[in-house]
This record gives structure tokens, sequence and C-alpha cells, in this order.
């Protein structure tokens, strides 16, 4: 991993963000390492975190992600629901 494809990650990110957040489900964009198998890798991604992962025949047309984004790879991650809670 060098920072360069950190940098990249990042970018891509950015400029996808907002579109990634209006899918139904999606509840957080990221930029991390991908997890396979329960197992994290080295291999820098986009992450993308869903409410409940569905399968893909079970998802409305153009509610699928992509598996990568501008040569970025895309994983998606199940997280259930991001509340967060303000303090005074």
């Amino acid at each position: 991993m060098s920072q360069d494809t950190v940098e990249r990650a990042m970018e891509v990110k950015r400029r996808h963000e907002k579109e990634l957040l209006r899918k139904p489900n999606v509840v957080a964009v990221g930029v991390g390492f991908r997890t396979r198998g329960g197992v994290r890798s080295d291999e820098v991604c986009i992450v993308v975190s869903v409410k409940t992962k569905v399968p893909a025949s079970k998802l409305k047309r153009g509610a699928a992600l992509p598996s990568s984004i501008d040569g970025v790879p895309v994983d998606v991650v199940e997280t259930g629901e991001i509340r967060a809670f303000g303090g005074r």
C-alpha cells in the first residue's frame, strides 16, 4: 500500500460519496482495507456501509453497488443503522 493509493481512493470517494449515500440501505462511505472472509487484507478500497446486506438478485434496478469505482475496489460492509448522539 502506498500513500498515492490511499490518496487516490480518498479522491474517488469524495467525488462519488453523495451518489453512493443516495442509494437505498447505504449509511456511510469511507476508505479502508478490504475484508474477505472476515479477514482484513492490505487492499485499499472504498468501504460502503449498509444497514443490511442484500443479495444482488433481491435489489431493485439501479440499487446495486458497483464492485469498483474509477478503478478503486468497493467493499460493502453490513453495519446496521448508524446513529449519532449530540451532547451538550
